[in-house]
């Protein structure tokens, strides 16, 4: 399937004023338009935010409620979670607030299978390609909490960095947003829509499709007044899949970029000490493994 590019609609994806392009999940599933929409967006931005994905206010209220909860509990219970101090992961416990933690993650899974179906489409495949290879996935489930900062020019809430996944799924506060994104050589504020998830490109899928989505660098700043949380999902392939360009994105004018890698090696150079720059120029193709 070719998807021929409307300039007006270009144009308006580029010069969209919420930071990133919102796209209907309700008419991907049903449109040509929508899927040039996504396919522009992922181009320009590589972020887009996906509305009326059929996940219910109520539960999108109760992970925002549990994750409250959390942080507004002594540093000493809090305590009783924590990973490891050499982990990057903060907090963790499966049985803690598990079942609200899964009934949202099964959905916003659900929102991630049908983008991964409609990439595929997008790429001139069968629409199960994409989805079946993360048929056994690697996922990880995150809350990020921003206390309020007295020198929020000075402090980050994360360095910028780019996302070891295929697909990152992020619901942000409704009214203010730590996410900052890099484009055209600036940082542009990820303001949020109400209920919205905001969904950017990873590593794998810019391997996958040798460059023509490629993962953005972003990053987390701090707020002088408020306090912030954000809740991601990181979606991508098992970690013994290996991944490199699909041949058919590969002619005499678009040379492969990026070489085979194993999906674990991916995370292991992103792993060695803090999160921050852009993983996929170590492997590009005129470099070792």
């Amino acid at each position: 399937m070719s998807l021929d590019v409307d300039e007006d609609l270009a144009t308006e994806v580029e010069e969209s004023p919420s930071f990133a392009p919102s796209v209907s999940l309700a008419l991907l599933l049903n449109g040509n338009k929508e899927l040039l929409k996504l396919d522009i967006a992922c181009k320009e931005w590589g972020f887009f935010q996906i509305v009326n994905h059929g996940m219910q206010k109520e539960l999108l209220q109760k992970i925002k409620d549990a994750a409250t909860e959390f942080f507004s509990l002594p540093i000493e219970e809090k305590n009783k979670y924590a990973m490891p101090s050499n982990e990057i992961h903060g907090y963790g416990e499966k049985t803690l607030y598990w079942e609200v933690i899964e009934a949202y993650t099964n959905e916003v899974r659900r929102v991630s299978k049908e983008i991964l179906s409609s990439w595929s489409v997008i790429m001139w495949m069968q629409k199960h390609v994409f989805p079946g290879l993360h048929k056994e996935s690697l996922e990880g489930f995150r809350v990020n909490y921003y206390s309020p900062c007295n020198t929020p020019e000075q402090v980050l809430g994360l360095s910028p960095h780019s996302d070891t996944s295929t697909i990152t799924l992020l619901m942000q506060d409704d009214v203010i947003t730590e996410l900052e994104i890099r484009h055209q050589g600036g940082w542009v504020p990820g303001i949020p829509i109400s209920d919205a998830l905001v969904v950017n490109v990873g590593d794998v899928i810019e391997i996958l499709t040798n460059g023509r989505y490629k993962s953005v660098e972003h990053r987390a700043v701090t707020n002088k007044n408020k306090k912030r949380l954000s809740y991601a999902l990181f979606v991508c392939p098992n970690g013994d899949v290996e991944v490199e360009p699909l041949d058919h994105t590969i002619d005499a004018q678009n040379p492969k970029l990026y070489q085979k890698v194993r999906v674990w090696r991916l995370f292991e150079t992103n792993s060695e000490g803090e999160i921050e720059g852009k993983n996929t120029p170590r492997f590009g193709k005129d470099r070792g493994s």
